[in-house]
């Protein structure tokens, strides 16, 4: 979607009929679902459809988002510029998404490992050491018989073990679907001391994006604030948001309906108050969604960056434990030689 945005406003900016432009991304495509989807676009526009009432055939591949502005674009007779704004909206929530990813790529590989290596040590090496263990007339210490019973459970029940644990994570994921567990859900994670100011900046950088480019494209703060609403993931704060656009309705101010919510953070309501006040409520907007994503960045690599070095020290430990729990026994049976 990034890619043929930047393809189409180019386009259109260069001076381009909106069908000529999208047979351009359509020869470009190399996917063939993509280049069905702009095929049949295309096909509506040069039929006489609006380009927001034909991207609306397809929800799943447009959001309401992009379609809204489009429609604006369209109507103000700035589609070129909507359409460079969109290009870099959607880019900048794909590099951003990159960037968790790839950061959260080697924790989560350093975590598989260390599950992959205690599981091995308890499942073969431990009962090796075990039968050497019989051999010794000793009193085993109460690391070795506890490191024993956890691997003798795992080789009786470590099947169960897994399918108990894949129906838990089927059952948690299953539970989310519901709404009002989700709802529930998602209030907790808000509550949470370092992962709720992440969540609440994120949804904040979202609403706040979004809603600045609805803004200058021309859709109404009402309109702009009830679609904006569809980009915020966490149930509570969108509700915040659409409750907000009631009593802006009826006439309060954007930053106060916001500052009542208690979701959103004091600069992003100071920054909504002087646009409002200045009449650039747009570049207001762009500039506290800017200063969300800094924070937000600042945060995850804060975390992720405790987070390496602390799977570090917990795999060690686990496995410092179980050799000490086999060595204890050794060097127990030696001194009773010695002696």
């Amino acid at each position: 979607l990034a890619l043929m945005t930047r393809q189409l406003a180019t386009l259109v900016r260069a001076g381009s009929p909106i069908e000529e432009a999208l047979g351009a991304v359509v020869r470009q495509t190399e996917r063939n679902s993509s280049r069905r989807i702009f095929s049949a676009i295309r096909s509506r526009v040069m039929e006489g459809h609006t380009l927001a009432g034909s991207l609306g055939q397809f929800p799943s591949a447009f959001p309401v988002l992009y379609r809204a502005t489009v429609g604006a674009g369209e109507q103000s007779g700035h589609l070129s510029e909507v359409l460079e704004r969109l290009a870099d909206y959607t880019e900048n929530r794909q590099h951003n998404q990159q960037k968790v990813t790839a950061a959260l790529a080697y924790p989560m590989i350093l975590l598989l490992v260390a599950i992959g290596v205690v599981s091995a040590l308890l499942r073969f090496v431990v009962p090796k050491v075990v039968e050497a263990f019989a051999t010794l007339d000793i009193e085993l210490p109460l690391l070795t018989r506890m490191l024993i019973a956890a691997s003798e459970f795992l080789q009786n029940h470590g099947l169960t073990l897994l399918i108990g644990i894949i129906l838990l994570i089927a059952g948690i994921v299953w539970l989310l679907q519901r709404p009002l567990w989700k709802r529930r859900y998602h209030k907790l994670v808000l509550r949470l001391p370092i992962v709720g100011r992440i969540a609440r900046g994120i949804n904040t950088e979202n609403f706040a994006r979004t809603f600045s480019i609805l803004s200058s494209s021309g859709v109404t703060v009402l309109d702009a604030m009830k679609i904006s609403a569809e980009v915020v993931i966490n149930i509570p704060m969108r509700e915040s948001v659409l409750e907000s656009a009631e009593k802006v309705r009826e006439g309060m101010p954007i930053h106060k309906a916001l500052e009542r919510s208690g979701y959103f953070p004091p600069m992003m309501v100071y920054l909504i108050a002087s646009g409002e006040g200045s009449g650039k409520l747009d570049e207001m907007l762009e500039r506290a969604a800017i200063q969300q994503e800094r924070e937000v960045q600042a945060k995850i690599s804060t975390m992720l960056s405790l987070l390496e070095p602390g799977l570090i020290l917990v795999m060690g430990g686990i496995v410092t434990l179980i050799v000490l729990s086999i060595m204890l026994p050794v060097m127990g049976g030696m001194s009773q030689i010695m002696h």
